[in-house]
């Protein structure tokens, strides 16, 4: 059979899931030059996908247009009309599944979490490093024919900035990104101790803070009043002008969340906090070193990783990455700039 021309990629969320596709997908267009790739995906998360050739967005809303069965059924409709020749999920739950009977004619691969494996770490059974979601997006793209090499990576060049963006961008200091915020209380370093990793790097670096949701911007906001040299971006850019900043740090500083994934796509150094979760779970940031990752103390929390997603914990877990010292991640950061 010979291979596709156009493929349909299917993503829809979360945002570190859908940011974890873009260095493959990269990785496809360039090393496939006249594949047609198009990815099936909220609207809100488009810019990902800006820079890369041959791929584009079809925006699937499914809160409202898309939404059940019926909107799923006109959602496949809709696809049809854009001449694909085959399919790759690589998200394969519920909401895909129905997609893919309703375009049962389409030569559908789909990709494997490798949930057994998941479930026997969690559960303390094993502990080892699983494959990675970016191997596993591979492994997929593979089926159809279209082996990926991810060893040698691109990526984009450090954006240019508006005159806007520009005055927030102190140009005699180190750029870090700071991202302290996740969706489950088990990722998350402490507020107290993230403050003191603040404060001692903005006494010789500008941090820029990243994060979402109103609680999560009055902390942050907090933050930039308390210390010099320290600017919030939470709720005050769109997230075009948010990748063109991050594409100018000199480092990220993030929990096991979504701005990690974003700051690892755009090639920039990300320094992870991990609480509950652990990188063997195939969640780390692409191409980042291993020593990237600050890990919570396992013999003090022996249970760890608890869950994949950190939505599951004992106990008393909750704190779990406040045993990493502030110290300890000042002075990783530190080093890491330095290189």
């Amino acid at each position: 059979m010979s291979k596709p021309n156009h493929i349909l990629v299917i993503r829809l969320s979360a945002m570190g899931d859908v940011a974890m596709t873009v260095p493959v997908l990269r990785a496809l267009s360039v090393g496939y030059p006249n594949l047609k790739i198009t990815v099936l995906t909220r609207e809100l998360y488009t810019p990902f996908f800006r820079d890369l050739p041959n791929v584009s967005v079809f925006p699937a809303h499914v809160n409202d247009e898309h939404k059940g069965i019926l909107g799923l059924y006109k959602l496949a409709k809709q696809l049809k009309s854009k001449k694909i020749d085959a399919i790759v999920d690589l998200h394969n739950v519920l909401r895909t599944n129905i997609l893919k009977w309703f375009l049962s004619g389409y030569k559908f691969v789909q990709i494997d979490k490798g949930r057994d494996e998941k479930k026997a770490l969690t559960l303390g059974n094993i502990f080892k490093p699983l494959k990675t979601t970016h191997q596993r997006y591979a492994e997929v793209f593979e089926q159809l024919g279209f082996p990926v090499d991810l060893s040698n990576p691109m990526f984009p060049k450090k954006a240019t900035l508006s005159s806007k963006l520009q005055n927030i961008i102190n140009p005699k200091l180190k750029i870090i990104g700071i991202a302290p915020f996740a969706a489950h209380e088990g990722k998350m370093y402490p507020l107290d101790a993230m403050k003191c990793v603040v404060e001692t790097l903005s006494q010789e670096y500008q941090i820029l803070l990243f994060g979402g949701g109103e609680k999560e911007i009055n902390s942050l906001t907090e933050f930039e009043e308390i210390f010099k040299n320290v600017k919030n971006i939470a709720g005050n850019y769109s997230l075009e002008e948010q990748l063109d900043i991050i594409s100018n740090l000199d480092v990220m500083l993030s929990m096991d969340s979504g701005n990690a994934h974003i700051a690892a796509m755009l090639g920039i150094k990300v320094v992870t906090i991990w609480g509950v979760t652990h990188p063997y779970a195939g969640f780390a940031p692409f191409n980042q070193p291993e020593d990237y990752a600050l890990l919570s103390d396992r013999n003090q929390f022996p249970k760890i990783p608890t869950s994949v997603y950190g939505n599951k914990y004992p106990e008393g877990y909750q704190k779990a990455s406040g045993s990493i010292s502030p110290e300890t991640v000042v002075e990783k950061i530190k080093s890491i700039i330095q290189i």
